[in-house]
């Protein structure tokens, strides 16, 4: 398939980007890394030579107050401006453009020194953090850091600047009644409100001038009751994309404080591309032609394709689908769509690292963020190598090897590559888990793996020929000790997601891990899927479509498609419930099973099963215990898994270099992340 529309030159009057892709703001940590600016550089290049038409940075705060926490990026003396040339030169030394976004945080810094409009306190950040209102002159003040900001990255060699206007930053904090509660010029009705982002990009062009790039970042759809109406966000528009203002304009969707998904994988692709069309329309109608840009989760050629095809928008923005494949573009443009290792929208290496402040990677391309630690080099000693267990450890591996130059033999038992990702797609909300399949499969055979599946390796006799040998067997579900295990009511996760056991209406699920989510998510999905239909998605999370609710959200009451069945979530611990899952995504999966009704027990002591049900023991917080019988049809066990390493200590013992990966290592968790960088790490050391 071609891309006529996405691969389009875009031309600004003074300038003209190659395509019609933006490579989207994503805060990658690197800045506070030693050595960050080097890898930045390297990191951006790779973006750049791949094909982005333009790269948007992380945000770099204008001044002091607007820093995200104590040791995030900021830009407001020329000293700190000029490290950055590294990064610039880099990217147009490989034909690339690339803007620095400048954000100020508001009062979502984690830092006691942030400033808002107005005095209220962010449900997101910590207690310690405190943002301090506003006098007039430290608007005007502010003003002019944005300006400043803008003048040093064009020093710094930058070809323009993204504005935050979105999000819930400070920006977006002054245009809304929900943080704006000022009695002067800047708050009040909706002029003085949008005002201050009005003076912050006529400065900026003011100082800047005319042949370097704004893009202003625009909350369309910000999720959050007393949140901006369409008729403001429209008016907003209108003013931004007047003659001599923003030369392009960005779609923000929703405030991190609002509690509906955006851009994870339970969010259907193009899922939001609904509002920056309507948007775009409206401006066409008034003459106003400066380009748009739809965002999140447009993770395929295919889907971007389409949206500019169809006029909802001009650009598309893709942070993410370019952290997981520097190729994207490329590929797109010389017909190897089938090979882009596309995201799957999981947050479990990039947004989850950036918010506990960790170097962002990816968990289907552990060479994110780390070009200058992982160099792909060929090998000067070929060697035969085995590769035991086709899951995401031993998929990686085998590509790394064989991309290298070593013989490689991928074995599994089962009928098809993927392991526990095939167990994973099957459930609603991870269908993306389909993608990395379809890559593992595609580059398999490209790169010359030979893949021998229904074979399980069971003697070292099998594997004499190999000069060395990757266990990546993965796990088997551990045995929970209760009285009651052989009873007909109880079965393993396996049994449901993989085997297809039929399951009755009242099920008891033991273990509040990733597993037991997703269980739970199996079971709970009635004949509609989210994840899968936009509308459907929509009513769920009770988001307005007709652009009469302020905010997206006000007044609109959720639609949410019953349970099949009565489902208990039970945990050993006391503490909450999935605690420990995604740090981004976390919140989504337990609100989603609240949603249908999922009855969530911790502090739980398992006494056995029965024709009664499931007998268990309650410990409430203050240490008293309560016996209850649960009256289900089906206990399905998710207590955890234990590695399959069978076949270690014969190759041990008969001498054979051995390497351990995946779960068959390491089976607390079922880690894919972990899994699949392992496998890309033994790869480039073999």
């Amino acid at each position: 398939m071609s891309y006529p529309h996405l691969l389009k030159p875009l031309d600004l009057g003074f300038t003209t980007l190659r395509n019609r892709v933006l490579m989207g703001s994503m805060h990658t940590s690197l800045e506070e890394t030693k050595g960050g600016y080097s890898k930045m550089a390297r990191f951006f290049a790779e973006r750049a030579k791949g094909g982005v038409g333009v790269i948007v940075t992380g945000g770099v705060a204008p001044d002091h107050h607007g820093k995200v926490h104590a040791m995030a990026g900021k830009m407001s003396k020329m000293s700190e401006a000029l490290p950055y040339r590294e990064v610039t030169k880099a990217v147009h030394e490989e034909g690339g453009a690339i803007c620095m976004q400048i954000l100020h945080s508001g009062r979502y810094s984690y830092s006691p020194f942030g400033v808002q409009p107005s005095s209220t306190k962010s449900p997101i950040t910590p207690w310690w953090a405190k943002a301090w209102p506003l006098p007039n002159f430290g608007v005007n003040a502010t003003i002019d850091h944005f300006a400043n900001c803008a003048v040093l990255a064009r020093e710094a060699g930058f070809d323009g600047v993204e504005i935050m206007g979105s999000e819930g930053y400070l920006i977006n904090e002054f245009l809304v009644e929900h943080t704006n509660h000022r009695k002067d010029k800047w708050g009040g009705p909706y002029n003085n409100r949008m005002e201050f982002p009005l003076q912050i990009i006529k400065e900026t062009r003011k100082r800047v001038g005319k042949d370097f790039i704004i893009i202003f970042r625009l909350s369309m759809l910000d999720l959050i009751e007393k949140g901006s109406s369409y008729e403001e966000i429209l008016q907003l528009a209108e003013a931004v994309a007047q003659p001599g203002m923003a030369d392009i304009i960005n779609t923000g969707i929703g405030w991190h404080e609002a509690r509906i998904p955006t851009i994870a994988t339970k969010v259907p692709r193009g899922a939001y591309t609904w509002v920056t069309a309507a948007v775009r329309q409206h401006l066409r109608s008034k003459g106003l032609n400066v380009p748009l840009v739809a965002v999140n989760r447009i993770n395929t050629p295919e889907l971007a394709e389409d949206v500019l095809a169809k006029g909802e928008a001009d650009m598309i923005s893709m942070a993410r689908p370019l952290l997981a494949d520097a190729n994207f573009v490329a590929k797109a443009a010389s017909g190897r769509s089938n090979e882009i290792n596309t995201c799957i929208g999981c947050n479990q290496a990039c947004l989850d690292h950036t918010f506990r402040m960790e170097r962002a990677t990816c968990l289907v391309n552990p060479y994110a963020c780390y070009e200058e630690e992982l160099i792909p080099k060929p090998t000067t000693k070929p060697k035969k190598v085995a590769v035991i267990g086709a899951g995401p450890a031993g998929c990686s591996a085998s590509l790394t090897c064989a991309g290298r130059g070593h013989d490689v033999t991928l074995f599994d038992a089962d009928a098809k590559i993927g392991g526990q990702f095939n167990i994973a797609a099957t459930i609603p909300g991870k269908e993306e888990f389909h993608e990395t399949l379809r890559y593992f499969n595609v580059m398999l055979k490209k790169e010359g793996v030979k893949v021998v599946l229904n074979k399980r390796i069971t003697s070292v006799d099998e594997l004499a020929e190999y000069d060395e040998v990757i266990i990546a067997t993965g796990v088997v579900p551990r045995k929970l000790k209760m009285a009651g295990m052989d009873h007909p009511k109880v079965i393993s996760y396996l049994d449901v997601l993989k085997h297809g056991v039929k399951v009755g209406d009242k099920v008891a699920v033991i273990g509040a891990g990733g597993i037991g989510f997703d269980v739970c998510e199996y079971l709970t999905h009635g004949k509609k899927t989210p994840s899968l239909d936009v509308d459907v998605f929509l009513k769920e999370w009770g988001i307005d479509k007709s652009f009469k609710a302020r905010g997206g959200v006000q007044g609109v009451k959720p639609e949410v498609e019953p349970s099949p069945r009565t489902v208990y979530l039970l945990q050993r611990k006391t503490s909450k419930l999935g605690k420990g899952l995604g740090t981004t995504t976390g919140w989504i999966h337990r609100l989603g099973l609240r949603k249908k009704e999922v009855k969530m027990i911790g502090g739980c002591s398992y006494e056995k099963v029965d024709d009664q049900g499931l007998h268990i023991k309650v410990k409430s917080k203050d240490g008293k215990e309560s016996s209850q019988v649960l009256d289900v049809d089906h206990v399905v066990i998710c207590a955890g898994q234990e590695p399959l390493r069978e076949l270690l200590e014969p190759l041990k013992k008969a001498g054979k270099v051995t390497h351990l990966i995946g779960g068959a290592d390491v089976a607390a968790e079922l880690d894919a992340k972990r899994a699949i960088r392992q496998g890309t790490e033994l790869g480039l050391k073999i």
